[in-house]
């Protein structure tokens, strides 16, 4: 009692706030900072969109539960004022390149004692600071997808700044409530620039839409813009859904360690009472098989924690989602009380069908990506790759900062 809520346990997942029956929780709106933003001449206002935004937005205006209407999303984003819009799923693609290359070095190093785990939502990395800090040298130091194309953004539009004299402010859609707090950290802030501004969940954004007469039924749709950061591969859109991140990092994975591209693969139900979904890969003769677990909700996250530390997880790689679902179900989406895990199953199949028909199908092969490798960043993992697209976490237990360079250093040893 009578403490911040940042000095709490909370994780900012925003579930509480969703499922509320009186409305009394709320969550902290950005609408009218945005709303200054665009109004600024002095600031070049650019937007980014979730995977999971696609399936999740129609809902506010009356289209089928998890129907994609990425394109007129796009154009309301235009017709509301911002200067450039793009696919958070080329920063999906990002951490892909980035934390395939970390677990391909510590599957090289020989030592699996201990697996990696995902960090790409920031709810689940909150809980691990907080609950099980002993377990952050064992999570990647990738940012997410959002805070890479955030920084991308950002890095590419200075010189334009300092030129025109104007600021670029960075906006998300996020369907993640905990997405606002990931912005504010201080550790993804350079030169104490954020890598982004302002964070807008699904259900804000659909009043900003309803609070100018702008209704998506009416709009034609609209491309991201090109060719800056505009195409995602398919394995980046299914981050939007549980066992998506796992998945697409082991298309890569398979990729780097035998040379073969595959389109998908297989999870199956896992008989682990708190994994959801697993996956055994055959990496080839004389390597050992490569062993992906899939968890969410963090009570399973809890039990997950408690085995890993213990040695009796089977894992080399873990996959951890707050939200039941993944982000598809995250607390700044549409939701009525007692469909909303209908609504999930429909927008993890509208993901699924994306990725499926998409043409491109692992996140090492788009060639925006490469691109951005070859131009700037050199391989993954570089130094400047880590200056960039890396962070540092906090023992919020003890306070005390563990440092990118500490943590990265403490699994390639490991």
């Amino acid at each position: 009692f009578n403490k911040d809520i940042a000095d709490t346990d909370c994780v900012n997942c925003g579930q509480c706030a969703a499922v509320c029956p009186t409305g009394a929780i709320t969550i902290k709106n950005d609408q009218s900072e945005v709303w200054k933003a665009l109004y600024d001449p002095n600031k070049r206002v650019v937007v980014q969109i979730a995977p999971a935004v696609r399936v999740a937005i129609g809902e506010e205006f009356g289209f089928e539960p998890g129907e994609n209407t990425l394109g007129k999303t796009v154009a309301a984003l235009r017709r509301l004022g911002f200067d450039y819009v793009f696919d958070t799923s080329v920063g999906a693609d990002l951490t892909i390149m980035e934390e395939a290359a970390e677990l391909v070095e510590k599957l090289e190093s020989g030592d699996r004692s201990m697996p990696l785990f995902t960090s790409c939502c920031p709810g689940w990395v909150r809980y691990a600071e907080t609950k099980h800090p002993e377990l952050m040298p064992y999570i990647s130091t990738c940012k997410s997808p959002m805070q890479m194309l955030g920084a991308v953004l950002k890095t590419y539009y200075a010189p334009m700044d300092k030129k025109e004299h104007k600021e670029t402010v960075s906006v998300a859609i996020m369907p993640c409530t905990a997405k606002k707090d990931e912005a504010a950290r201080q550790a993804l802030a350079k030169d104490a620039v954020p890598d982004v501004d302002l964070v807008l969940t699904v259900r804000e954004f659909a009043k900003l839409l309803k609070g100018k007469g702008i209704d998506l039924r009416k709009l034609e749709g609209r491309d991201f813009d090109t060719p800056f950061m505009s195409k995602g591969s398919g394995a980046a859109v299914i981050f939007g859904k549980t066992a998506g991140v796992a998945e697409a990092a082991a298309r890569t994975v398979y990729y780097v360690l035998t040379g073969k591209n595959v389109n998908s693969i297989q999870f199956k139900t896992s008989e682990h009472p708190h994994v959801e979904q697993e996956l055994t890969i055959d990496l080839g003769e004389g390597k050992s098989p490569l062993r992906i677990g899939v968890v969410h909700g963090l009570v399973n996250a809890d039990y997950i924690a408690d085995e890993v530390l213990s040695g009796k997880s089977p894992f080399d790689f873990i996959e951890v989602m707050s939200c039941p679902g993944g982000c598809i179900n995250g607390g700044g989406t549409p939701r009525e009380a007692g469909d909303y895990h209908l609504f999930n199953l429909e927008r993890t199949k509208v993901l699924t069908t994306i990725d499926e028909k998409h043409s491109l199908r692992q996140s090492h092969n788009n060639p925006m990506v490469k691109e951005l490798y070859k131009e700037y960043l050199g391989e993954p993992n570089s130094h400047l790759a880590h200056e960039l697209l890396h962070t540092e976490y906090q023992d919020r237990k003890s306070g005390k900062k563990l440092r990118a360079e500490d943590i990265w250093k403490e699994i390639t040893l490991c």
